[in-house]
């Protein structure tokens, strides 16, 4: 027998002892079934954390020290009150830009310099801002501990804010946000905080007028003023010695003075007189997104940790109410959750849901049902000591590390939570009993006073959600509409044709900043006719496409439509003609899904349509004013549909692309497919220089 062969006897013979050992246990496959009982809990094994030093230095720096010597790293973070809420008016987003740019260059250090430094010893520095606090933190091997306090306090107090370095931050805010706005449940939370919080700090948000607004020296005022040593929280946690932390501090900051300007009081947020529905319309959207609750208690309210009982069992997971009724039971989504909030002043709760259009009221109404019951029924035994047990045995999971208990420790301190917080944190939520839960959800859930925001498509949600609660109409801006505003007609739209001239544009397709392909537009003219053509490359998704659009040079009307190429191995073929009010051809056009769709065109039109393939060569020649909102008949050959799209003309911006800086209006594209962000130069000839698609990576810039 050879080595394998007896390798391979011993293996089945374990295998055929173990299946014996299986079968003669109570619980394998020779018994009855299994254990009528689950096992008994094993006890609570106490938190053990690590002792700490705290301090407050004579500049009035709080210092925290942690020892924590079970791994050989080191985690410090310095806040200071200098969150969103302390904004100036107008410039909301200003304590984002702040937390950004004081890693990007000091006096004595570029920014890459100060990545590499970091970098290269194994750590990393950064700087972030929520509602209340803007936070400097730094991580690294606990040896590194001296190279983490020089570059804390340089950024800290040798910031240059350098005003190329605000322009490149405030381009990426910008691009941050145009992402988030084309998030449905960015925008729900959004307009969620500004219902409930009202005049509230709290409930402000960063736009791009704020971001735009916001100087050099707004940024060098609000760090002089705010980031200042009084009040603010020094936390060092990991493998470090007190006496080498004190030195380290004294080194760094021990010259440092100064305190912020008091905090102004904040207004009360306003009081909801009853349960009301606040629906975004999100023209097409094939989902909505509920988002439901109200604000609750400041951070210390003793029935906190009752409140996140009630809380985890109505949505706290995949094993709460919400989840398995909305998701499990009813298959209306992938997830339905609750959550608390905390903040320094007054918190929130929420219920959310992102559910298909046509069962939007359905799973609103299961919702609302749900919020009732736990404010009015007792928990029963098992799910309470499910929930507790999920919540109890995975709060060590979350002080493991330097980091962690640096956090926690700093979260804890910053809210004034008390030195016992966490030590007993376990304890008071093994002792939440049924009543005190469902007594705790009367008291915050108010269900007769709820803020509900929806964000979808309101045509079709309108009168469906009216029967729950009174509903208010609103854009996704925030402005109200009028129901009728629901099924926007368009008009024929005058159009400047001595802003339609010979030009030749080349653009330039990047993917995520990087470029992936080409376009390149041309329009030229001779007799009664303007041709416009517009060719493009993406090599990476292997498309190339080629238009022809021949427009009458004295009214601009469409007259035709050739479109060939290749997509993804299939081919593209539209063969369109535009007369006497009636769209007639040809369109093969290929699908998301892989196919080729082949349609037959003969279509009566309104006036004033135009071909979407047209859209690029009018656009310049559309009225075009500030505010000015304009929606024009759209006939697209892939689905041979007329779609309405609307167009908000913004302000105009400064837009810097290759082919130079030009001030440019911004139209919001709204109705198609995709929403759009397409920026058009003021002077003439006017051009559009820049479109990005809504939600996506890419831009198609103007190179020359």
């Amino acid at each position: 027998m050879t080595a394998g062969a007896r390798a391979a006897g011993r293996g089945l013979g374990r295998l055929l002892a173990l299946s014996g050992a299986l079968a003669a246990w109570p619980g394998g496959a020779g018994a009855q079934g299994f254990p009528p009982k689950p096992p008994r809990p094993t006890p609570l094994s106490p938190a053990r954390y690590p002792p700490f030093q705290q301090t407050t230095l004579a500049n009035g720096l709080e210092l925290v020290i942690i020892e924590h010597h079970a791994q050989p790293v080191v985690s410090v973070t310095l806040s200071f009150r200098a969150g969103a809420i302390y904004d100036p008016p107008g410039k909301d987003g200003l304590a984002t830009l702040v937390a950004e740019l004081l890693t990007k260059g000091t006096e004595a250090r570029s920014a890459e310099q100060i990545a590499a430094s970091i970098e290269g010893a194994g750590g990393s520095l950064a700087a972030g801002a929520d509602d209340d606090f803007l936070t400097i933190s730094a991580d690294a091997l606990g040896d590194q501990l001296e190279l983490v306090f020089d570059l804390l306090g340089d950024v800290t107090l040798h910031s240059r804010f350098a005003e190329g370095e605000l322009a490149l931050a405030r381009t990426r805010a910008l691009s941050a946000l145009a992402l988030e706005l084309s998030e449905p449940a960015a925008v729900a939370h959004r307009l969620f905080a500004r219902e409930i919080y009202g005049r509230n700090p709290y409930g402000k948000s960063a736009t791009r007028e704020s971001y735009q607004a916001i100087t050099r020296e707004d940024v060098t005022q609000f760090a002089a003023q705010r980031l200042r040593p009084r009040g603010a929280l020094l936390v060092v946690a990991g493998d470090v010695t007190e006496s080498q932390v004190r030195a380290l501090v004294e080194r760094a900051f021990g010259t440092w003075r100064g305190a912020p300007p008091p905090s102004p009081a904040l207004p009360a947020p306003p009081t909801k007189p009853a349960t009301d529905i606040l629906l975004v319309h999100r023209p097409g959207s094939a989902q909505a997104t509920i988002v439901l609750g109200n604000t609750t208690t400041g951070p210390g309210d003793p029935g906190y940790f009752a409140a996140r009982i009630a809380t985890q069992a109505l949505g706290g997971g995949a094993d709460s109410r919400l989840f398995m009724i909305l998701r499990e039971r009813k298959g209306w989504t992938y997830g339905a959750y609750a959550s608390l909030t905390r903040y320094r002043g007054m918190g929130y709760w929420t219920a959310t849901a992102a559910v298909r259009t046509e069962v939007t009221d359905s799973a609103l109404g299961e919702l609302l049902r749900q919020v009732e019951r736990i404010r009015t029924e007792t928990i029963p035994d098992s799910e309470l000591t499910a929930v507790k047990g999920f919540l109890v045995g995975s709060f060590p999971l979350t002080v493991e590390t330097p980091g962690q208990i640096a956090t926690q420790v700093a979260t804890a301190k910053l809210l004034g939570l008390g030195d016992d917080y966490l030590r007993l944190y376990r304890e008071r939520l093994s002792a939440v009993t049924a009543r005190q839960a469902e007594a705790a959800a009367a008291r915050l859930y108010r269900r007769q006073a709820l803020t509900i925001v929806v964000v979808g498509d309101a045509a079709v949600l309108y009168d469906r959600l009216k029967p729950l609660a009174p509903v208010r109409l609103v854009d996704l801006d925030g402005t109200a509409l009028a129901p009728d505003a629901l099924q926007p007609r368009a008009a024929p739209v005058a159009l400047n044709k001595r802003v339609v001239v010979a030009r030749r544009d080349s653009f330039s397709i990047l993917a995520n900043g990087n470029p992936v392909g080409t376009l390149v537009a041309v329009v030229a003219g001779g007799g009664d006719s303007l041709v416009y053509t517009e060719h493009t490359e993406i090599p990476l998704a292997s498309v190339t496409q080629h238009t022809r659009v021949v427009l009458d040079t004295a009214t601009l009307a469409v007259r035709a439509v050739e479109q060939t190429g290749v997509v993804r191995g299939m081919h593209l073929d539209v063969r369109l003609t535009y007369a006497g009010g009636r769209v007639r051809g040809h369109a093969s056009t290929p699908q998301a899904d892989g196919t080729l769709k082949a349609l037959d065109i003969d279509t009566t039109l309104a006036p004033g349509t135009i071909d979407g393939e047209a859209l690029n060569v009018l656009l310049p020649a559309l009225p075009l004013e500030p505010g000015k909102t304009i929606t024009l008949n759209v006939f697209t050959a892939g689905d041979a549909t007329t779609r309405v799209l609307t167009l908000k003309v913004g302000a105009p911006e400064s837009v810097t692309v290759p082919a130079g800086t030009f001030a440019a209006w911004r139209l919001d594209v709204t109705g198609g497919q995709t929403p759009l962000v397409i920026h058009v130069s003021t002077a003439a000839p006017r051009r559009t220089v820049k479109t990005e698609p809504v939600g996506t990576s890419l831009q198609f810039v103007l190179v020359h």
